[in-house]
């Protein structure tokens, strides 16, 4: 875990020891794959899956309003000519950013 030979200034601690995703398998021990129903009896030998499979069951009638902190739907509008958007009658608007953290320049490696 960590940083093996602390050559970075944000090092972790060392722990020289097998970690669990080191293991071989582990990744499909620790995963699930979900497909559909027709096809759980063929998928894992067709692909030679070692995870586990499981039948995906009542997703067709989700939809944006059962979404627990997702739900809100605006009625948008954008001007074609202006291309001034509005969300409910409100103007979205914001201003242009003239610092930008963490993007492409802050990382060296």
């Amino acid at each position: 875990m960590g940083d093996a030979n602390a050559s970075i200034p944000t090092t972790q601690p060392v722990i020289c020891r097998p970690m669990f995703g080191a293991r071989a398998g582990a990744a499909g021990m620790s995963s699930l794959v979900f497909v559909s129903a027709s096809s759980l009896t063929t998928v894992k030998a067709s692909y030679g899956l070692r995870k586990r499979i499981e039948a995906v069951r009542g997703c067709r009638a989700v939809r944006k309003k059962d979404m627990k902190l997702n739900s809100y739907l605006p009625r948008m509008r954008v001007d074609p000519e202006t291309y001034e958007v509005k969300a409910d009658g409100v103007k979205c608007d914001s201003a242009v950013a003239d610092r930008l953290p963490l993007a492409q320049g802050s990382y060296v490696f």
